[in-house]
């Protein structure tokens, strides 16, 4: 077995576990692929080699990459896995880690998960973004979580108007827009008050950001439909984000979103299951009479 293990920015009090997990694959003779920027971090001389970008991991292929940090991390991580298919496993260095929900205390159990087959595959789909009118394209167009649209260099809201399957759905009068997948549904989607959908679900929910009308809703639709965006606002720019990437576009450019190509691979251990996860992290139930 060999596996990448990938990390950004490690707190130096989480040193220790990243030693310990190195220490743990290295007596499973896991053959381990070092993210170039946790070796001056992590001294270690039992190396398979080091990783740096999508390409390294094309060349190594690896079977699992372990990432260790928060979401922010596997985030990040997808964007160097892309549609390699490698299953990723999230290892909570950070805060909340809904998306790595593996404690940094369940780290040897998790090891043996991955050694002897106890786990499962839970495949994501993601988001694409297409950029029209612009000719800029965008190196990275694809979200895990989420793609948003919001306001630039202003106070005033900005009007953004929806198209499904071309044909008029809504002109949102807001901060911003949301379209999320299943995955995303639990991050900022679910701030502004989107619903929780099952990580398995093909669909996507467009949620508002602070819309001025009471009557505007999150609205759910099947991940197959192509929705289109344009944007109205007083500057001749506004933020698009994919994910924590953030691109400055022009007002003339629309953007066009749809499921992307290819999935998301996350290896889901039996210490926890979605269910769970929502009443840990998210307190999602929490009632003091029960």
């Amino acid at each position: 077995m060999k596996v990448a293990v990938f990390g950004k920015n490690i707190a130096e009090a989480a040193l220790p576990h990243v030693t310990h997990l190195l220490v743990l694959l290295e007596k499973n003779n896991i053959k381990t692929l070092l993210y170039k920027e946790l070796i001056e971090a992590v001294p270690t001389e039992s190396l398979e080699g080091n990783f740096e970008n999508h390409e390294d991991l094309i060349r190594y292929h690896p079977d699992f990459l372990i990432s260790l940090g928060g979401d922010g991390t596997i985030l990040d991580a997808v964007s160097l896995v892309k549609d390699t298919g490698i299953p990723i496993l999230g290892i909570n260095l950070g805060r909340l880690g809904f998306l790595a929900n593996v404690a940094k205390e369940d780290i040897s159990r998790a090891v043996d998960d991955l050694v002897l087959r106890r786990f499962s595959i839970s495949q994501r789909n993601l988001i694409h973004m297409d950029v029209i009118n612009d000719g800029q394209p965008i190196a990275q167009p694809f979200a895990l979580n989420e793609i948003s649209v919001s306001r630039k260099d202003t106070t005033a809201m900005i009007t953004i108007h929806a198209y499904i399957n071309d044909v008029y759905l809504n002109s949102y009068w807001a901060d911003g827009l949301i379209v999320a997948t299943p995955t995303g549904s639990t991050g900022y989607s679910l701030s502004c008050g989107g619903p929780i959908i099952m990580p398995d679900s093909d669909s996507f929910v467009i949620t508002p950001i602070a819309p001025h009308n009471l009557n505007v809703r999150p609205f759910v639709i099947p991940n197959h439909y192509q929705i289109r965006l344009k944007v109205e606002s007083r500057e001749t720019e506004f933020l698009a984000s994919a994910d924590s990437r953030i691109y400055k576009l022009p007002t003339s450019t629309e953007l066009v979103l749809q499921k992307e190509q290819f999935l998301i691979n996350m290896v889901q251990t039996y210490q926890q299951d979605f269910a769970a996860t929502l009443r840990k992290k998210l307190l999602w139930g929490l009632d003091r009479r029960n």
